[in-house]
């Protein structure tokens, strides 16, 4: 270890609002060669470490140290996973914008000049599973525990919901998890003048916890592009059901095209495909109620389960929270591989190498585009929307307040539903939920700094 530290002075720099430790010698000789850290001392204020000498410090005085076993357990490149204490809450992206690309847009340019040299050289683009229309092999699994696991998930919030109390407001899209709506004024409704922004509870179903994003089924991903004249010609399910399906999952009512040969482009043209092919469409003509597609919706899913027993609750909670995370993973793996596009400036997903050209966007700017969609890659949270929630440590207490809005933590509202129920959270949610935060009095929030 390090007996001796001397001839150490304190130096002032006008060009810097610190006092600097200039080090002037230092004793090494009585260093091991295992233990030695002459570049490294650590500081009795605030536990600094002073690097190459220099340290910012306040009428401290600095003493030796040793490396420490778990630098030596955990070497450079392999820091434990370990979730921060706390972290922000998510933020609210503007709706006079567009969204932001999720890949960087010079990488964008960059692959498409690429591309463009090979066309005009008359190279074909090389194309691997899936983007050439086969299936990836691997995947295959993937898709079916996500489609199970979607099933449960559906199950399990229809049949919390009769035990659990769920509101949303009625002019905007907020949704609460609680005995009672909270007074938080955060309302962005048409009227939510005339209540001071405060939310106009009702009474919430699973559409309010799972956001219903859906998508066209296309029979050929790769063959005609959907117009807005042909848009009713063509059925809307879940994106989620819908990126399964085109991962290799097989729904009699949906039908998807199988290739055996792959497709090959030059550039931005297909030249070939293996030819057009009439899309079947049995759904017309299966009675959709007593059919299995039912299970794959969530719209009428409350109804469709009954109140389970009190003593199944936590074991329903938990399968239901275990089939959010399956499904979470499973749709990652999936849109790491298969194409996804998302409009950047409203919520429409659209599972698929490329866009449809329905003029069904409304949002900003739209007059501009007659009503087409900006397409770009889609993120994970497009397709299979966290729904954050305010999280209630005590939901039978008092409601929410604004004056404390600080102090409260933020959970998906599939989480929020479960944890209330009797499920454990995963670590990955617990940051952003601030367990930790003990909520003061409205009294005692004054005093706070």
């Amino acid at each position: 270890m390090l007996q001796t530290l001397s001839t150490a002075s304190l130096s002032w720099n006008p060009s810097q609002r610190s006092a600097y430790l200039d080090i002037m010698e230092l004793q090494a000789s009585q260093l091991s060669s295992r233990n030695r850290c002459p570049f490294h001392l650590k500081l009795q204020f605030e536990s600094k470490w002073v690097q190459k000498g220099l340290a910012l410090v306040s009428e401290t005085s600095p003493y030796a140290c040793q490396r420490s076993r778990d630098s030596r357990e955990n070497p450079v490149g392999k820091k434990p996973s370990v979730y921060p204490q706390n972290v922000d809450l998510p933020p609210v992206l503007p709706t006079k914008k567009k969204k932001p690309y999720p890949i960087p847009f010079k990488e964008i340019q960059r692959a498409a000049r690429k591309d463009k040299k090979l066309a005009e050289r008359g190279i074909e683009k090389l194309l691997e599973p899936p983007e050439n229309g086969l299936l990836v092999p691997e995947l295959i699994p993937v898709a079916h525990e996500v489609l199970d696991a979607w099933k449960v998930l559906i199950k399990g919030l229809a049949q919390l919901l009769h035990v659990i109390p769920v509101y949303g407001c009625s002019e905007c899209s907020e949704v609460h998890v609680a005995y009672s709506g909270h007074k938080i004024q955060d309302c962005k409704g048409p009227t939510s003048s005339k209540r001071h922004g405060l939310h106009a509870w009702v009474k919430g179903s699973v559409n309010d916890i799972l956001i219903p994003i859906e998508s066209y089924h296309l029979y050929d991903p790769f063959g005609r592009r959907i117009k807005h004249e042909t848009r009713f010609d063509y059925d809307r399910i879940p994106a989620v059901v819908e990126l399964c399906i085109q991962a290799g999952v097989n729904i009699p009512e949906y039908p998807s095209r199988r290739r055996t040969n792959p497709i090959r482009m030059m550039g931005k043209k297909v030249i070939d495909r293996g030819g057009y092919i009439e899309e079947p469409k049995p759904w017309r003509s299966v009675d959709p109620s007593s059919s299995s597609i039912v299970d794959l919706d969530t719209c009428g899913a409350y109804g469709r389960f009954p109140p389970p027993r009190p003593e199944d609750v936590p074991v329903i909670a938990q399968e239901t929270m275990n089939a959010h995370e399956v499904v979470r993973s499973g749709v990652t793996k999936l849109m790491k591989k298969y194409t996804v596009k998302a409009c950047g400036y409203c919520s429409e997903v659209h599972v698929g190498p490329w866009g449809h050209n329905a003029k069904l966007c409304g949002e900003f700017k739209h007059q501009w585009r007659d009503g087409k969609h900006g397409w770009q890659d889609a993120t994970v949270g497009e397709v299979f929307p966290p729904n954050y929630v305010w999280h209630v440590q005590a939901p039978k207490g008092p409601p929410l307040r604004g004056a404390l809005k600080r102090y409260y933590g933020k959970a998906p509202a599939v989480v929020e539903v479960c944890m209330q129920a009797g499920a454990q959270v995963p670590n990955r949610y617990k940051p952003m939920m601030r367990l930790d935060i003990i909520v003061p009095e409205s009294e005692e929030a004054s005093l706070v700094a």
